[in-house]
């Protein structure tokens, strides 16, 4: 029986597939993706920018690749990275073919926008003979005309329609190494969408709500339409699509992972708002513990309580825990029981040599 049965999410098993070393569906760790804004023929940026979403935690990164030397690109920039890099295509299916042969894991592509049978045959062969995945990548901004027509506006059951019609092609072609995304920018229609197409499919899914806006904004609107279906056990893999530095999504992403105990990367801070009881600075004191802490990549948990209604308890349910008693009198736990007194002066120094001293332990 499960100690907490209400934290308890009944993932969907989906058929698993490969995206270069990275595998997506089945009983894989939903992994976090993220996608350059560089230009790609700018291979020394482009590659720098990949690496700094390695370092983030990026799993899978997605390149654009719109003409012939963005393709070309893709040779040198696969060589100088470690993460699968998915292929960005979108019309012209020679982009697709030359991105498979230059290396790229996967390709994101809407195969009803290649063109004829022939040309998706020809596409599905050169991902075949390159061990290479296709996203099925379906966006309501971009839906087919015949589909606008028949049901007038972007709806859940239009962009699923389109998926499985794009399903259909490629299974017809004798190719099941894909995985599908039925985006918007709508949080209603996504979630909608995949609902269905989970029902109706089990190929993994790739979660996303696409042009979600900035920082703040976009990180909101995706921990909404992501997290509602993470819950619900759908998806396998997970983009946050921000107008912001593309480090951002991924640690977006695993923000919206490790608040619901999905996947735990670095150290999750649970704090207080601060009120007229805080016997010390508690949102100056967070925002610095953040910035010391941001280079450890161990999974760890903290609680910064102001005050000693709520401080005892959070600090039961962590492995470090900082609470205050007034006057100078703040107390420390460690998994849950009392440790060490701490001055505020010194909070910021003790709490960052714990953390040390806990990462050193699980590294052992």
């Amino acid at each position: 029986m499960e100690i907490r049965p209400h934290r308890t999410i009944n993932r969907k098993k989906t058929k698993e597939i490969k995206v270069g070393n990275i595998s997506v569906g089945g009983d894989s760790m939903i992994s976090v993706q993220s996608m350059t804004n560089t230009l790609t023929t700018n291979i020394k940026e482009t590659i720098k920018q990949i690496q700094s979403l390695e370092e983030a935690g990026a799993d899978i990164v997605r390149v654009s690749c719109p003409d012939e030397d963005s393709t070309k690109a893709l040779k040198e920039i696969v060589k100088g990275v470690r993460v699968p890099i998915v292929a960005d295509i979108h019309f012209h299916y020679k982009r697709a073919i030359e991105a498979a042969e230059m290396g790229a894991s996967c390709l994101r592509i809407n195969p009803g926008n290649i063109g004829s049978s022939d040309r998706v045959l020809e596409v599905v062969k050169a991902a075949k003979d390159n061990n290479c995945s296709i996203r099925i990548g379906v966006n309501a901004g971009s839906l087919d005309k015949t589909l606008l027509e028949k049901y007038k506006e972007p709806c859940p059951e239009a962009l699923v329609e389109s998926a499985m019609y794009n399903v259909k092609l490629l299974e017809d072609n004798d190719f099941f190494n894909f995985k599908i995304s039925v985006k918007s920018s709508d949080v209603f229609l996504t979630v909608k969408s995949y609902r269905i197409l989970s029902e109706v499919c089990d190929y993994p899914l790739h979660l996303g709500i696409t042009e979600a806006g900035g920082l703040l904004t976009g990180s909101i609107r995706s921990s909404i339409g992501i997290g509602q279906l993470l819950m619900d056990g759908i998806g396998d893999t997970i983009r946050v699509s921000l107008s912001s530095d593309p480090v951002d999504e991924i640690k977006s992403g695993y923000e919206i992972l490790k608040s619901l105990g999905i996947r735990a990367r670095g150290v999750n801070i649970i704090s207080c708002p601060s009120c007229a009881r805080q016997a010390f600075p508690v949102i100056e004191t967070v925002k610095e513990l953040e910035k010391r802490l941001s280079h450890v990549k161990k999974p760890i948990t903290l609680s910064i309580i102001g005050c000693v209604v709520n401080g005892p308890g959070e600090a039961a349910q962590t492995e470090i825990g900082l609470t205050s008693g007034g006057q100078d009198n703040n107390l420390l736990y460690l998994s849950g029981l009392p440790h060490t007194k701490v001055a505020s002066s010194k909070i910021i120094e003790k709490v960052v040599q714990l953390v040390e001293e806990k990462v050193k332990e699980k590294n052992i």
